[in-house]
């Protein structure tokens, strides 16, 4: 068996299995990208743990924790770890780099693998995902997408990565679309902190040397919080604004939100939200339109009178580099319309 040393952060890309010991729900919440999930204690023995640790005593809790931990552990060594090599060199990690992964890395090398585990755990990691993004995102060469809504500024992007740039889709990593209507259907968004995680991976793959495009947002999307620093930056960088005709941005909306009228009821009572902002009167007619799947009617009065107006009041005030904008127009927000607004965009770069 090799020594046994601390494995930092820096140090999690040298192992080929990263093994996450805590409880399916610590991990559906936030984990390292690759790591595997072999807890030592399901949801429910640790809440049991908790209990008996605050109501009995820290003894009879550790004695009860220790015989869950081994039967988890022998189940994992049986079947989990069954098909491992002799030279399986396991990187092992749990909240803070204590019981939990040091019980399951002791068993690992008493075996005879070269287990080793994560110092200071999750916790250290999720430092380092918050310094990082700090770090990076100043670096960042951003080109600010906007326009109204209906432009297709996510497929543009799709677009802009598909014809070799480098793009940073916000919405993708967000899970949702934005605005009030952006839920997607069946679609969770994920936690705050696996959408940091996720967002520092995907900037820890870009060149920092090249312009990035990314949407610009505002500083939350659904119920996810940008970092405040990126809100900041994209605000102060060059903008492209994608220009569309209203015919061609309606006809884009009816199609890529077509499934709001599956379930007409749940429309309805999103746009109640905005009875402050539009008057009881004219959102009672939307609701209307939307429980009787009048998706076109409905979806043109939104653009003209709630997302249009405010599109035209938000921009200049947060984005430094409004007036200098590139303006990139276009009627056909088809397919092969998008592909033509991402060329132009790339060819007035």
């Amino acid at each position: 068996m090799s020594h046994r040393q601390p494995v930092r952060v820096n140090d999690i890309a040298q192992y080929t299995t990263l093994i996450d010991a805590r409880t399916p729900a610590e991990f559906a919440l936030d984990h390292i990208p690759g790591a595997i999930n072999c807890p030592v204690l399901s949801n429910e023995e640790r809440a049991q743990i908790g209990t008996i640790y605050k109501q009995v005593s820290p003894f009879e809790a550790k004695r009860l924790g220790a015989a869950m931990v081994a039967a988890n552990l022998a189940r994992h060594l049986h079947d989990t770890f069954s098909d491992k090599p002799a030279n399986w060199k396991p990187l092992v990690y749990c909240w803070r780099g204590g019981l939990r992964s040091g019980s399951m890395v002791t068993w690992l090398r008493l075996v005879g693998w070269g287990a080793q585990q994560l110092a200071g755990g999750y916790k250290a990691f999720r430092g380092h995902v918050i310094e990082q993004l700090e770090a990076l995102v100043p670096q960042l060469q951003l080109r600010v997408l906007c326009g109204a809504t209906g432009s297709a500024k996510t497929r543009v992007l799709h677009a802009l990565q598909q014809q070799g740039a480098q793009v940073l889709d916000l919405e993708g990593l967000a899970q949702h679309k934005g605005s009030l209507l952006g839920g997607l259907p069946g679609v969770e968004q994920p936690s705050q902190k696996h959408f940091d995680t996720l967002l520092h991976a995907q900037l820890a793959q870009l060149d920092l040397s090249r312009p990035v495009y990314v949407e610009g947002e505002s500083p939350k999307i659904g119920r996810i919080a940008l970092p405040l620093g990126l809100v900041e930056h994209m605000r102060l960088s060059p903008v492209v604004e994608l220009r569309a005709t209203h015919a061609a941005r309606l006809a884009f909306l009816l199609q890529d939100y077509a499934y709001l009228g599956d379930d007409a009821e749940g429309l309805a009572h999103k746009l109640g939200y905005l009875k402050e902002l539009q008057g009881r009167e004219r959102v009672t007619r939307w609701q209307q339109w939307a429980q009787e799947g009048a998706l076109p009617l409905l979806f043109d009065e939104l653009m003209q009178l709630h997302y249009d107006p405010q599109y035209a009041r938000s921009q200049a005030k947060h984005f430094n580099h409004w007036a200098q904008r590139q303006v990139v127009e276009s009627g056909d927000l088809t397919g092969s319309g998008i592909d033509a607004v991402a060329a132009q965009m790339l060819a007035q770069a």
